[in-house]
């Protein structure tokens, strides 16, 4: 794994971690590589110092931290806003919604995940539904 500095054509700074350089050579030319704050493809990667250990126990310090731009401050906003003020169903939303939408479990607020076909059919349903910005924080393995 490598961990590169990038930056956009915007002049927004982030970082990213790659399974190798040429792992980051094949996304980045496939437009796969995005700004984590715009959006944009025309990432290029920034100047960043060599990571050279002492022979000590290293701190390894988070790749994020706090929200720095006005836009990652939104998100994580809104993502404290959503987690405080919902229930999570997971891959029940789909179900939740059409149940609510019917009246068969009183209303409240959810969130989860939905493939996009299912989101597509709620919403040609008439169930209000929108799309989050931010996936549920859990372990993926």
């Amino acid at each position: 794994m490598i961990r590169y500095a990038l930056k956009c054509a915007e002049g927004h700074s982030f970082e990213s971690w790659f399974q190798s350089a040429s792992a980051f050579d094949r996304l980045d030319a496939a437009g796969h590589v995005t700004c984590a704050v715009c959006g944009s493809t025309e990432v290029d990667k920034a100047m960043m110092a060599p990571r050279v250990r002492n022979g000590e126990a290293e701190q390894v310090k988070p790749l994020t931290g706090a929200p720095q731009h006005p836009a990652e401050q939104a998100l994580a906003a809104l993502r404290d806003h959503v987690e405080k003020h919902s229930d999570y169903v997971g891959r029940d939303f789909v179900r939740e919604a059409r149940a609510m939408h019917v009246g068969e479990v009183p209303e409240r607020p959810i969130w989860g995940e939905a493939r996009s076909e299912e989101a597509k059919a709620l919403a040609e349903d008439g169930i209000r539904i929108a799309p989050l910005p931010f996936r549920p924080t859990r372990k993926s393995n």
